[in-house]
């Protein structure tokens, strides 16, 4: 029987040949890239996108994954974990690729970095928005997932700062693996070596009171939409919510614990041995905050902002519901610390084996039910909610199944 992993990994080159004639969508991103590395979808103009990012409509999740799937197949070629046809084929789509992946990497680094050095934001957050509880930062994936209440340029974006360093490091490592000496090459590697750095992630986005990981920017929790009376057309009487705001905001962390709280931990930065991961542990396995029979919801049960209406017309999306996406990279970084030395490998050994199965339990169940796989599940009774015949990040239930995770 052939190992998981190797089953992972060689799912995930068969969309890299150059005899497969489907649609590639990890070419297909990269081909779109601009000589600046702008991704752009559905006819965005560039120039305008330039100008206003929050109008791109970027497959953002896509893009990122894809930081993963490079990374991997990078990680098996070093370990010979392919045959010599497959190897060759990678080889060759990865140097082909690396031109367009660093200039995509280099519009990122450049345009979405924050004030303080080695930390980023989501550019294009609405900051005069009167009709959303709290501006969506549609560019990150996550849509409605609540951050800062008043976007500046003062925000950090946690997630976003992880996902460079992965960007970093993929390309650290591609261009390694082609022996490229390039003042790039030395960039990537100081750029992952920075952006993994404990002690500066902790300064910049840890709060010892809540033991936990957050974004950080200028915010009040006293925000809350309100029923206005209004006259239109010929004075006729009408009602819209609208955005009231009853205390000034300050620069502080934004204290909503959810996916974006354990970036750090899915990016396995956390030392195994740090009294943080515990912490993290802690955030995971309480049924109050993030836990549930059906994996973990996007959004904790503490949160001012959970399952809230955006607006009278947009419902909770990011606040609450089970992604598997995230579930799948919490799952993985579960799984890395039950194959590390330190005092939690029994706890997180505990908790991947629950979470796993709650998991896979629920995605079956659903599909025997409905014969779908869905966009996510509700967090109460786990009925998938979304879009269906949803065979994307869902189907990741698959690789759950064979504990293919990444080693990279």
């Amino acid at each position: 029987m052939q190992p998981a992993l190797d089953m992972h990994q060689k799912s995930s080159i068969a969309a890299m040949k150059s005899t497969d004639t489907r649609p590639d969508p990890t070419k297909i991103t990269i081909n779109c890239s601009g000589q600046k590395g702008i991704c752009k979808q559905e006819g965005i103009n560039i120039k305008e996108a330039e100008a206003n990012f929050k109008s791109m409509k970027l497959p953002i999740m896509q893009i990122w994954y894809e930081n993963l799937l490079l990374s991997e197949l990078v990680y098996g070629l070093k370990k010979n974990k392919f045959t010599a046809t497959e190897s060759n084929d990678i080889s060759s789509f990865l140097e082909r690729a690396l031109i367009r992946l660093e200039r995509w990497f280099h519009w990122f680094n450049t345009t979405q970095s924050g004030k303080e050095m080695s930390s980023y934001f989501w550019h294009g957050r609405d900051s005069t928005t009167i009709r959303e509880l709290n501006p969506k930062t549609l560019s990150s994936g996550l849509d409605d997932y609540p951050r800062s209440s008043h976007p500046t340029e003062e925000e950090r974006h946690l997630d976003l700062r992880c996902w460079m360093l992965l960007a970093a490091d993929s390309l650290h490592s591609i261009a390694d693996l082609f022996a490229k000496e390039s003042k790039r090459k030395k960039e990537y590697g100081s750029t992952a070596k920075l952006l993994s750095d404990f002690e500066i992630l902790n300064q910049m986005h840890f709060d010892p009171a809540y033991g936990a990981y957050f974004d950080y920017g200028n915010h009040t929790e006293k925000v809350r939409l309100s029923w206005k009376e209004t006259k239109v057309g010929n004075n006729h009487p009408t009602r819209e919510l609208v955005r009231e705001v009853l205390e000034k905001p300050e620069l502080r962390f934004v204290p909503h614990i959810g996916y974006v709280s354990l970036f750090p931990f899915m990016e396995k930065i956390i030392p195994p041995e740090s009294w943080i991961l515990e912490k993290q542990l802690d955030l995971i396995s309480n049924k109050s905050i993030l836990w549930t029979d059906y994996g973990l919801r996007s959004l904790a049960k503490t949160s001012s902002m959970y399952m809230k209406r955006n607006t009278e017309h947009d419902p909770p999306y990011w606040r609450g519901p089970i992604w598997m996406n995230m579930n799948y990279r919490i799952l993985s970084a579960l799984h890395h610390y039950t194959q590390v030395n330190g005092p939690y490998r029994d706890r997180a050994k505990a908790i991947y084996d629950e979470l796993r199965s709650n998991l896979i339990r629920n995605v079956v169940s659903n599909y025997h039910q409905t014969g779908f796989l869905w966009e996510q599940y509700d967090q109460k009774k786990g009925k998938g909610k979304g879009a269906r015949v949803f065979t994307g990040w869902t189907s990741l239930v698959l690789l759950m199944m064979a504990e293919g995770y990444s080693e990279s």
